[in-house]
């Protein structure tokens, strides 16, 4: 599904919130996440959370969402993944990615 001028990128056919859990800060666990997702054609934003926590919205094919949320239960080597949890999403919480795939600010 493209614009209604028919312009413009289709539109993804998933987009969920994650959050995961465990021992994910200082441990690489963002730039992993950004390079599986670049690797797999998915959009979004990924960031730190002050509770300790790593979230990230993800938006592409059903299947390179899957599959990457799939993958985040593993992480980078030294990370320990306790939890991930998905939710739907909607376009306006990709915050502006710019069609790619970025880290954002910690709140």
């Amino acid at each position: 599904m493209t614009d209604a001028e028919g312009q413009g990128a289709p539109a993804p056919e998933r987009i969920v919130r994650v959050r995961i859990g465990g021992r994910v800060h200082g441990v690489g666990y963002r730039a992993w996440t950004q390079d599986q997702a670049k690797a797999r054609g998915v959009k979004g934003w990924v960031r730190n959370r002050r509770d300790g926590d790593v979230e990230a919205v993800l938006a592409g094919s059903a299947a390179a969402v899957d599959a990457l949320c799939a993958l985040l239960w593993r992480g980078p080597r030294a990370a320990r993944v306790t939890r991930v949890e998905a939710s739907p999403a909607g376009p306006e919480d990709l915050d502006g990615s710019g069609g790619g795939f970025r880290q954002i600010a910690t709140v």
